[in-house]
Formats: structure tokens, C-alpha cells, sequence
């Protein structure tokens, strides 16, 4: 039996409960936007452990932590060189040990980002891989034949547009890569790949990391027979996983993701991570239609992964109807598994400026909030969504991102996601750095720096905090079961029920007040500690909600 390896952290302060990851709130940084120390523009490792007491304070319980790892950076560090060193814009080795220790002395968790699927094009496995066809590491890599006319070997697109393959002049091949050229496919099809990839999973779990966010975790394994992709359905061609403008989503991809083989390596990688209890994993699901399948395949059972997202709710649709529509498909498809929910993160628009047709970014910062830290599962937030960050406008010249560039100006790509948090209304650069940003500080995020809304009980920053708090004291927020019930336009309402308590809450969507009625047979009695104005009239039994404002009762 494989030996189980426990943590001993230095002065850590971690619950030992190894569900902790059940209904926590995990607070995404982007490191290369999160805090410059040394005045070179880019955000460091040092940067994050200063910033901890606000992560702390917001009451976050863990850290998801984008790619530091050696990277040419083609993709900002989602092209790793070396998945067990740190790249010097980053900072060190000692600086990653440094950081954990203090999370885990104020009882934060550090989760890292792995991306498995594909490395760099100057990974040393990849060099060697392209060096010739009989080498040890000749099938790391997805390779294969031209057809007889010299064409790629099948139809697959990839995400950042054209061919997913690309001829390469030493083995007289193509090689398949999802996303850039520069991000070749690993083959996981073959063990000794598989084995190596767990490896480097090992190193940072030795380290005392606390779990792994797993990019692209549906695109592990492709069908060995690379067979042609068919069209996908008109109705299929909005996901958010791709843009408009990008043929991406014009395929039905059946073969080159979500390959039932994946499973099994899913199973592997559980098994390690169990021999490190508390551990846990976060897929990213992207599969179009079927992501709630794919999701409910990968969590359930208990010996594949502990959560999952999917894009869902990463869309520009804010109903009432979308909610109720796309958590009833969860409840109804996913089973026993465990979802880990997101409105925004680096790869897309900032839901505020996707969801606000009006101006009132406050107000619909506030009521998304309230929804997100309502529903059953984990939570993922997004560096800035606290401070009600809007998505900020970036120049063509400024823009840095590869997936903007290639499909400007349509798609102005992720940089507008990306840009450096706001710390200081009046320092320099918005606190961020001393030296110029590699990204444009936005102007419209001065005014909600963080030392401004930190004093300010009235801002979004204030509206999280107490958000975060009021879930945390209602445990059937976190894990209860979830009823809809019968409400007008624009108010979206549900009954949680688990941890020995009943609790209705409604959600005003709309700018405009409205008047709801209490739903016959229950006694409430009104929860506070939320900052929200709704008002129940027992008498009439109806409860008036301003425009974005939310509602809260215990049944009785």
C-alpha cells in the first residue's frame, strides 16, 4: 500500500477537517497582475504573501494561484518549460515555500495552477520528442502522418484558430496543439508520459500545496484514431468557450477532448493526491453541451476528481430563467458530484461588464455576489470582482495577449481581464508597481481601489466581506438542497435546506423595485448581516425589494 504522507506545516493554522474544499470560497490571483515587489511591472510571489492579510480579511479560505512555473511565456505561463521551477519574473523556489507558510499561518490553502495537457514547445520532453521518431520520448506527444496530399491529418481546429496541427520539419510530422503551436498536446496514451506528468504533481504536493486547479482537464486524451471532428448544431455555436468569431465551436468535438480514457487517469492522479489527505482538485470543463456530463462523469464515485467547473454561468445571460435553467441541469445530471461555481476569471469578460446593460455596476456587482455565495457547492472568485472591477478597455498597441491579436478587433482577447489591481487610489500605478505595468493600469478602476472601498461600508468590497461571513454562519447556503420557487420577472427565488436549517432567499435581478409574495404554507423570520433592504410585510405577506436587492429569511 502506497505510504499516506502527512502534512506538517510550521506554525499553520489549518483546519484538519479533510473536506475543508466542500462549500469553500477560493479567491483566484493572476500573478503577473497581482503585486509587483521589485518594480519590473509584473507581479511576483513575493507580491501575493504581502497581500495575504487582504485575502484573509476578505474571508477567502484558499488561493488558487495562476501559472508561475518556467514558461517562454507565449501563453503567460499556461506554456510551461519546467513544471518544477519557478520562472525568475515570479521570483524563487524559496519564495513559493515562503508563501505557503504564511497562508497556512493566517489558515489559507494554496491551490496551483497544473497544466497537464500541454507544455511548451522548449520543454526539454518536447525537444526531445521532435528530435526523431525513435527516441525514448518519440510518443510523449501527439504525432502522426500528412495525408497523401499533404494536408494535417484530420479537421481539428484549435482554440486559438486555424489547424490544430503543425508541421514540423525534423520528423517530417504534425503534431497537435489545442491552443498556440507553441503548446504541443501531451500523449496520454502513452504511461510513461502519464507517469512523468504525476511526478511533477508530486513535487508540489511534497512542497505543501494544498491542491491543483487543472487547466483544460477534458483535453487530456485524444481519440488514437483522429477521426474527423462532424459540424455542431447551429444552437451550440454561442459557448463562451470560444468567441464569435472563431470557428472553434463550429465543430462537435468528439475526438479530440473527452475521451472516456480519461477516466482512468483521473483515477491515477485521485490515488496520489489521497496519499496527501486534504488535498484537492478543481477542473476546468469545457465541452460545450455535453460540460455538465463530462463534469458529472469526473466527480462522481469519489476517486476522480474532488470538483469541477464549467462555463455555464461565464455567458452574457443573466436571467432569472439561466440560473434556475442551468442549476437544474446541475442537480438533475451531476448526481453525487461536486460543483465549484464562477462568474468571471482570466480567460474571460469581467461579469459586471457582461451583465450590466445600465450603468449600475454596484448594483449588479452586489446581487451576483449574492447569488454566487448562495449556491450550493464551492466558490471561485476572480482578483478585482470583489472590488466590482468593470472589464477595462486596452488599446491594440498595449494589448499583449496572442488570443486578442489573432482575433482583433471582434475579439479584443483576455487582456482586459488582466489588468493590474487597484491597492492605492493615489500610488503609483494604483499601488500595483513602481515600474511601468506590462499591462495599462485602467483608469476606471482608480476610483475602486482597494484603500477606498476597504473604509467605505457602502462598497462592493464591504458587500463581499459581509456576503462571505453570511454564508459561512448558514450552512445550508453551503451544502443544503435547492428548491426554486414561484416568483415575478427578474426575481430569481430558492428554499436551501440542510445543517438544520430552512432558508428562502430571492434575488431581484431587475433595476426596477417589485413586490413578491411569500410562498404559502411558511412562517419566516427575517436573517440579517447581509446589507440587503427587502422588507417582509407579514400582514400581506409579501416582501418589497428595491432594484438589485436580495431577501433572506429562516422557515420555520
Amino acid at each position: 500500500m502506497d505510504q499516506i504522507v502527512q502534512q506538517q506545516v510550521p506554525g499553520s493554522i489549518l483546519s484538519s477537517d479533510p473536506d475543508w474544499w466542500r462549500g469553500a470560497v477560493i479567491y483566484q490571483v493572476y500573478p503577473r497582475s497581482f503585486q509587483d515587489t521589485n518594480g519590473d511591472g509584473i507581479g511576483d510571489l513575493k507580491g501575493i504573501a504581502e497581500r495575504l492579510p487582504y485575502i484573509s480579511a476578505l474571508g477567502a479560505d484558499a488561493i488558487w494561484i495562476a501559472p508561475f512555473f518556467k514558461s517562454p511565456m507565449k501563453d503567460f505561463g499556461y506554456d510551461v518549460s519546467d513544471y518544477c521551477a519557478v520562472d525568475g519574473m515570479f521570483g524563487t523556489i524559496e519564495d513559493f515555500d515562503h508563501l505557503i507558510a504564511e497562508a497556512h499561518a493566517r489558515g489559507i490553502r494554496v491551490l496551483i495552477d497544473q497544466v497537464l495537457s500541454h507544455t511548451s514547445d522548449q520543454h526539454a520532453w518536447f525537444k526531445e520528442s521532435r528530435s526523431s521518431k525513435d527516441n525514448d520520448k518519440a510518443d510523449w506527444y501527439v504525432w502522426a502522418d500528412a495525408k497523401p496530399d499533404g494536408n494535417p491529418p484530420n479537421n481539428w481546429l484549435s482554440i486559438f484558430g486555424g489547424s490544430a496541427w503543425e508541421w514540423d520539419t525534423t520528423r517530417c510530422q504534425y503534431y497537435l496543439h489545442n491552443f498556440l503551436t507553441s503548446q504541443p498536446d501531451v500523449n496520454f496514451h502513452t504511461m510513461a508520459a502519464q507517469d512523468a506528468l504525476l511526478e511533477t504533481v508530486e513535487f508540489w504536493l511534497k512542497r505543501g500545496v494544498d491542491g491543483f486547479r487543472l487547466d483544460t482537464v477534458n483535453f487530456y486524451v485524444h481519440s488514437q484514431g483522429l477521426e474527423d471532428n462532424p459540424p455542431s448544431k447551429l444552437e451550440d455555436r454561442n459557448s463562451p468557450e470560444a468567441p464569435a468569431v472563431n470557428p472553434y465551436n463550429w465543430q462537435d468535438h468528439i475526438h479530440d477532448k473527452s475521451q472516456p480514457e480519461n477516466l482512468e487517469f483521473l483515477k491515477r492522479l485521485r490515488a496520489l493526491l489521497d496519499r496527501y489527505p486534504g488535498q484537492t482538485t478543481v477542473g476546468e470543463i469545457g465541452d460545450g453541451p455535453r460540460s455538465l456530463r463530462t463534469m458529472a462523469a469526473y466527480t462522481s464515485g469519489g476517486d476522480k476528481l474532488h470538483m469541477c467547473y464549467t462555463f455555464d454561468f461565464l455567458s452574457p445571460i443573466f436571467t432569472k430563467e439561466h440560473f434556475v435553467k442551468r442549476v437544474m441541469a446541475f442537480e438533475e445530471i451531476v448526481g453525487d458530484g461536486w460543483p465549484c461555481w464562477a462568474f468571471s476569471n482570466h480567460d474571460i469578460v469581467r461579469h459586471v461588464s457582461r451583465w450590466t446593460t445600465d450603468g449600475d455596476y454596484d448594483g449588479v456587482a452586489k446581487i451576483a455576489a449574492a447569488i454566487l455565495l448562495s449556491l450550493r457547492g464551492s466558490v471561485c472568485l476572480y482578483q478585482g470582482e470583489e472590488l466590482g472591477l468593470t472589464e477595462a478597455v486596452i488599446a491594440f498597441e498595449d494589448l499583449q495577449d496572442p488570443y486578442g491579436i489573432r482575433f482583433w478587433p471582434e475579439y479584443k482577447g483576455r487582456d482586459g481581464c488582466r489588468t493590474p489591481m487597484v491597492w492605492e487610489s493615489n500610488g503609483t500605478y494604483g499601488g500595483f508597481s513602481s515600474g511601468k505595468p506590462w499591462l495599462p493600469v485602467s483608469q476606471d478602476h482608480i476610483a475602486r481601489a482597494a484603500n477606498r472601498e476597504d473604509v467605505d461600508q457602502s462598497s462592493v468590497l464591504a458587500h463581499y466581506r459581509r456576503m462571505i461571513a453570511f454564508r459561512k454562519a448558514h450552512p445550508a447556503l453551503v451544502s443544503g438542497s435547492i428548491r426554486f420557487v414561484d416568483t415575478p420577472d427578474d426575481v430569481l427565488g430558492f428554499i436551501r435546506e440542510g445543517g438544520g436549517e430552512k432558508i428562502l432567499a430571492l434575488f431581484n435581478l431587475g433595476a426596477a423595485p417589485v413586490t413578491a409574495d411569500l410562498p404559502p404554507g411558511i412562517e419566516v423570520t427575517v436573517l440579517d448581516g447581509h446589507g440587503f433592504t427587502a422588507t417582509l410585510h407579514q400582514q400581506e405577506r409579501t416582501i418589497s425589494l428595491n432594484g438589485r436587492d436580495a431577501f433572506f429569511a429562516r422557515i420555520a
